[in-house]
């Protein structure tokens, strides 16, 4: 394990100088992964991370208890309207179709969000998403009439499905795919006995990190734990309502193979 702390400057809020913990671990295992994940930790190819700031906890690690999740009524309407995409999870891997539906995704963002509009090497895309994949490493593909409308990066463990990266074409935006794609990754941990679907930072005053507080119940990580201290996750401070519990099954269940 190769260790680095660095400051720079924050990808979330403007202005701000950030530090950030890595840790480069090329072999890691899914039980080390999964306290790491519990510590607040992310993951992108073989390099794990953790804000460190010492003057600002606005990067709060978010997860789910996927038993306990209730969908609003938007999001099962939004469910709904992806029936005819077909679902596939497989091992994560890199095509030229992946490199054109990413770019595309993030030219949409910069021109919508103000997002930095970059092009991604194969080298700099295998790097990120798909080196350290070991075992837990999986992607899932939506899919109408044998065209890639989105890609979602997940990470599977005994006890987590880690959320890890989600982009689409922005021609197929009115069906909200990535509100589907979060409801899929919920779904898909039930169907495994899964306990929790880390969906990583939420961030307030970000507009592209803010959207993860609207999955509800959820829990925020209590600081940052080191490990040998114990990660005590809790609800927010102030509990926004929570729609009525209902069961997934609720929602129906598009294409799905796995």
């Amino acid at each position: 394990m190769f260790e680095v702390v660095h400051d720079h400057e924050c990808p979330y809020i403007p202005g701000m100088t950030a530090k950030t913990d890595y840790r480069l671990i090329e072999d890691c295992s899914a039980a080390e992964y999964q306290r790491l994940l519990q510590r607040g930790w992310r993951r992108f190819g073989c390099t794990f991370f953790r804000p460190i700031c010492a003057d600002c906890l606005e990067c709060r690690s978010l997860r789910l208890e996927v038993e306990r999740f209730a969908p609003s009524r938007s999001m099962k309407r939004t469910w709904k309207k992806n029936q005819d995409i077909k679902v596939l999870l497989q091992p994560v891997s890199m095509s030229a179709t992946h490199l054109e539906l990413y770019e595309q995704y993030h030219r949409d963002m910069a021109l919508r969000r103000s997002w930095s509009d970059k092009t991604i090497s194969a080298g700099h895309y295998f790097q990120t998403f798909v080196e350290g994949k070991n075992d837990f490493g999986f992607e899932l593909l939506y899919m109408k009439d044998d065209r890639l409308l989105g890609v979602a990066l997940v990470d599977i463990l005994p006890e987590a499905l880690s959320a890890v990266y989600c982009y689409y074409r922005p021609d197929e935006r009115v069906r909200g795919i990535g509100v589907f794609s979060v409801l899929m990754q919920i779904e898909l941990a039930r169907r495994r006995g899964i306990p929790y679907v880390y969906l990583g930072y939420w961030v307030e005053p970000n507009v592209s990190m803010r959207y993860k507080s609207r999955y509800r119940p959820h829990e925020l990580l209590d600081g940052r734990p080191g490990f040998d201290e114990e990660a005590r996750w809790r609800p927010p401070a102030v509990e926004h309502p929570t729609p009525r519990p209902t069961t997934r099954s609720t929602l129906g269940s598009p294409d799905y193979g796995a």
